[in-house]
C-alpha cells in the first residue's frame, strides 16, 4: 500500500470506522459500554499515530500540496480532492492529539447516552479533518457546515441547563452567515469553471468580484472565529456544553474561521483583503480589548476563558490580514497554541467542575492546599493564555505583533494592551480559585488529579513548554507556504509596489509561488 496516497484518506474517515463499529457492538450494559469507550479511544488514537506519521513524511521545503488524491465524483463539478500543505497539516495533527484527552475526559463524566455520545464525536472529528484536508470547494463546505451538526447535538443533549438555547443560537449564528459563503461558491464555479481548490488558487477573479466574494467568505468565517462583535454565540455555547465540548469549540472550531482566511480570502481575494485590511485591524483590535475587559468582570470560569478565546483570536486575524511572513506564521503558530492552551484550560476546568459541580469562580480558593498538582498545571496554562516568554503563548503573538507593528504602529501599540489585560484577567482567576486560605468545607476533602486525568493534562504541559523553548517544529513547517502565500498577496494586490515606491521595506522574504499541480 503507498501511504503518500491513502494517508490523508485514512486519517481523515478512519473516525467515521470507529463510529460505525460503536454502532455494531451490541448491548447497553456496563461491559457494552465500556467497550464503546475504549472502542472510540483507541480509533482517536490510532488516527493520531497517522497524523503523526504523515508529518514525519511531509516536506516543509515545499509550499506544494503534498499527499494529493484526484478522482473525479459527480462529473467534472465536485471530485474527490484531496491535500495538505504547510497551512493545513499542522491543524489536521491538532484535532488527532486532542480527541483521545476529549475521549478520556468524557469517561466518566457522561453517564447517559455513552454510546451516541462516543459515535457524535468520531464523527465531528471526520468532518473537522476534512475540513483541512479537502482541495474541492464544495467539499469544503459540506465538511465546514457539517461540523455543526455533531456539535450541535452535543451542546443539546449533554449540556447545561440552558443547553437547548446554546446549542440553537450556536447553530443558527453559524449557519446563516455560512449561507452567503454557499452563494460566492457558486458565483466562483460560474466565473471559473471549477472548484478545484489547487485550480482556483490560480484564477484571477475580478477586483469588483472580489469585493463582494471576501464580503460573502467573512460573513462566514468571521462568525466561525469568531471576530468581534459576531462572538454572541459564544460564551453561551461553552458554558453550557460538557466538558469535550468546549475543548473542541475552543481548540479545532474557531479555528475553521482562521483556516478560511487564509486558505480562500488572502490568496484568491488579495485585492479585496487589501483593501479591507484596516477594516479587519479594527475589528481585531476592539475584540482584543473589549472582550478582555468584558473577561475581567466575569463570575464564571468557562465564560472567563471564553472571552479570553475572543482576544486571543483578535491576534490571529491581525497576523493574518498583516499579509506578510511574520504575521501568517505567527498567526497559524498562536492558532496551533492557542488549541493547545485553551483546550488544556478547559479540561482544567472540567476537573474541578466533575468534583464540585460549579464554575462559580467564588466557590474556590485555596486549592493549592489540596490539589497541588492540578495547581501547577493550571499555572503553566495560565502563563501561556498570558503570554509568558518560554511559553507557546509568547511566540504566536510576538510574532503576530511584529507582524502588525511593520504595518500600521497605531493598530500594534492598542493591541499589545491586550497583553496587559489578558495578564489582569487570567492572573485574578488564578489567585482566586487556587491561592487564598482554603476556608470552604466543601473543598476540604477535595482531590488532586488522578491518573485519567494526568494522561489529558501532562502531554500538554509539555508541548506547551516544548514549542515555548523550541518553536522550530511547527515554524519550520509553516514557513515554505506563509512565505509563496505572504509574496503571492502582496504582489497581486499591489502592496509590494506601493511599498516599493513609497520607499519602505516590505516586511516578506520571497519564496517561490505555492506549486498546486497534481
Amino acid at each position: 500500500m503507498n501511504l503518500d496516497n491513502t494517508i490523508l484518506t485514512i486519517v481523515t474517515f478512519l473516525p467515521l470506522v470507529g463510529a460505525l463499529l460503536i454502532l455494531l457492538t451490541p448491548g447497553r450494559d456496563a461491559s457494552a459500554i465500556r467497550n464503546v469507550k475504549w472502542i472510540a479511544l483507541i480509533t482517536t488514537l490510532v488516527t493520531f499515530g497517522f497524523s503523526l506519521l504523515m508529518w514525519s513524511m511531509f516536506d516543509p521545503s515545499t509550499p506544494a500540496f503534498q499527499f494529493v488524491v484526484n478522482y473525479a465524483w459527480l462529473g467534472d463539478v465536485i471530485g474527490y480532492r484531496m491535500g495538505v500543505d504547510g497551512i493545513s497539516i499542522l491543524f489536521v495533527v491538532l484535532t488527532g492529539l486532542l480527541m483521545p484527552m476529549c475521549i478520556l475526559a468524557s469517561w466518566e463524566s457522561i453517564d447517559h447516552r455513552q454510546r451516541e455520545y462516543m459515535v457524535l464525536f468520531l464523527v465531528l472529528e471526520t468532518l473537522m479533518i476534512g475540513v483541512f484536508t479537502t482541495l474541492d470547494l464544495a467539499m469544503f463546505y459540506v465538511f465546514f457546515e457539517g461540523s455543526l451538526i455533531p456539535m450541535f447535538l452535543i451542546i443539546g443533549i449533554w449540556g447545561g441547563k440552558r443547553r437547548i438555547q446554546a446549542s440553537y443560537k450556536f447553530f443558527f449564528y453559524t449557519f446563516v452567515g455560512s449561507v452567503l459563503m454557499l452563494i460566492a461558491i457558486m458565483a466562483m464555479f460560474w466565473y471559473a469553471g471549477t472548484l478545484d481548490i489547487a485550480r482556483l488558487l490560480r484564477v484571477e477573479f475580478p477586483e469588483e468580484m472580489q469585493f463582494w466574494l471576501w464580503l460573502a467568505f467573512f460573513a462566514s468565517l468571521a462568525v466561525k472565529m469568531p471576530m468581534w462583535p459576531f462572538h454572541r454565540w459564544l460564551p453561551e455555547a461553552h458554558v453550557e456544553a460538557p466538558t469535550a465540548g468546549s475543548v473542541i469549540l475552543a481548540a479545532i472550531l474557531l479555528k475553521l474561521g482562521g483556516y478560511g482566511f487564509l486558505r480562500f480570502s488572502l490568496p484568491m481575494f488579495p485585492d479585496a483583503s487589501a483593501y479591507f485590511a484596516n477594516f479587519v485591524f479594527f475589528l481585531s483590535v476592539a475584540a482584543i480589548i473589549i472582550t478582555s475587559l468584558v473577561a475581567l468582570v466575569q463570575t464564571d470560569i468557562k465564560k472567563l476563558i471564553a472571552y479570553s478565546s475572543v482576544a486571543h483570536m483578535g491576534f490571529v486575524t491581525m497576523g493574518i490580514f498583516a499579509g506578510n511572513v511574520y504575521g501568517l506564521q505567527g498567526a497559524i503558530f498562536q492558532m496551533i497554541s492557542h488549541g493547545i492552551v485553551s483546550g488544556a484550560l478547559f479540561l482544567s476546568v472540567g476537573v474541578i467542575y466533575d468534583r464540585m459541580h460549579t464554575r462559580d469562580i467564588e466557590a474556590y480558593g485555596g486549592l493549592v492546599e489540596r490539589m497541588p498538582k492540578y495547581a501547577f498545571a493550571f499555572m503553566v496554562f495560565t502563563m501561556a493564555n498570558v503570554g509568558l516568554p518560554g511559553t507557546s503563548g509568547f511566540v504566536g503573538e510576538f510574532l503576530t505583533l511584529l507582524a502588525i507593528f511593520q504595518v500600521n504602529t497605531w493598530f500594534a501599540i492598542f493591541a499589545t494592551t491586550g497583553v496587559i489585560l489578558s495578564a489582569c484577567y487570567a492572573l485574578w482567576l488564578y489567585r482566586k480559585v487556587i491561592f487564598g486560605a482554603l476556608e470552604k468545607e466543601s473543598l476540604k476533602g477535595i482531590l488532586d488529579l488522578n491518573t485519567r486525568e494526568m494522561l489529558t493534562i501532562v502531554p500538554l504541559i509539555i508541548l506547551t513548554i516544548l514549542f515555548g523553548f523550541y518553536p522550530a517544529p511547527i515554524l519550520d513547517a509553516t514557513y515554505a507556504s506563509a512565505a509563496a502565500l505572504a509574496d503571492h498577496y502582496l504582489t497581486t494586490s499591489g502592496l509590494a509596489d506601493a511599498a516599493a515606491q513609497a520607499g519602505t521595506m516590505v516586511p516578506v522574504e520571497h519564496a517561490a509561488p505555492a506549486a498546486t499541480g497534481h
